[in-house]
């Protein structure tokens, strides 16, 4: 199946501002991109792409005074199968964890392991093992958080989340991700793009999405808090330790958001070239706080 996705933000600066975005398709998915357009700034200004230490593809630019537009748009290519699923994953001990893993155990800036491992052995503790265990995870936080776009609060923490029982994606993803952790389960932040690819559509306005990766049984698999189901067609952007390492647009001095549209929907007409302008189905998007 081919899905088409990209994105259009604008911000406006009171003076010229360094940016970075974390905006681009993952080097895992680089092959899939089937068709594509430039990353295209308006006013048109020189950038630079990088790899961060978690093997993101991160964008340098200045963004002039004023109005800045940037906007991408692609088609890629997917299996079309929702996420992968194994019942009998096991968990690695930490002392046979592969040492690029083990900071995946530690508490960062959202996810506060010291605040909530108490919680999460009493809750968690007495369960199988593995799978089963990160499961029971996901389906506690799903539960016990309330989403709502106007529940988005940028500096709530895992612990925050799970005190007030409401949140955005990210705010489910954290959670998740600090209770795993509690439990000696490596586990990291992901977002990226997911449509309403086999399910009933969404009325509210598409956006980027968060979810987590476990390692279980020597490999990350993907778990979604906030939705609790296997999905389709998630072409992920960035991953992390949490929110702090994979910013979709940071800027070094301020800025206010003026646009913020994000579409990913099954492309069924496959066009030889994606449009740069009028995406018929491009909605404006709330933004992922």
């Amino acid at each position: 199946m081919l899905i088409r996705l990209g994105y259009e933000i604008a911000i406006e600066c009171e003076r010229p501002t360094p940016i970075v975005s974390l905006l681009e398709v993952h080097e895992d998915r680089v092959p899939d991109i089937k068709r594509q357009t430039r990353v295209l700034t308006s006013p048109s200004v020189p950038t630079r792409v990088y790899k961060d230490r978690y093997g993101n593809l991160c964008r340098r630019m200045l963004a002039p005074a004023g109005q800045f537009r940037i906007l991408y748009d692609a088609v890629v290519e997917d299996s079309g199968q929702p996420d992968e699923e194994n019942t009998l994953a096991r968990e690695i001990p930490v002392d046979e964890l592969p040492d690029d893993v083990l900071g995946y155990l530690l508490g960062s800036r959202y996810c506060e392991t010291d605040h909530l491992s108490d919680l999460a052995w009493s809750l968690f503790g007495h369960l199988p093992p593995g799978w089963a265990r990160v499961q029971a995870i996901v389906d506690y936080v799903h539960n016990r958080l309330s989403f709502g776009y106007g529940y988005a609060r940028s500096t709530r923490t895992a612990a925050q989340a799970h005190e007030e029982r409401v949140g955005v994606c990210r705010d489910f993803a954290h959670l998740a991700v600090t209770l795993c952790r509690c439990m000696n389960i490596p586990a990291r932040y992901v977002n990226g793009y997911m449509g309403d690819i086999g399910v009933p559509p969404d009325p509210a306005p598409m956006d980027f999405n968060a979810w987590f990766e476990a390692f279980l049984g020597g490999r990350w698999y993907t778990f979604d808090a906030r939705h609790n189901q296997r999905r389709i067609g998630r072409v992920v952007i960035a991953r992390g330790r949490d929110a702090t390492d994979v910013p979709l647009l940071h800027s070094f001095g301020p800025h206010r958001l003026t646009l913020f549209k994000v579409w990913t929907y099954e492309q069924e007409d496959h066009p030889a070239t994606p449009p740069i302008h009028g995406i018929d189905k491009t909605m404006t998007a709330r933004v992922l706080a």
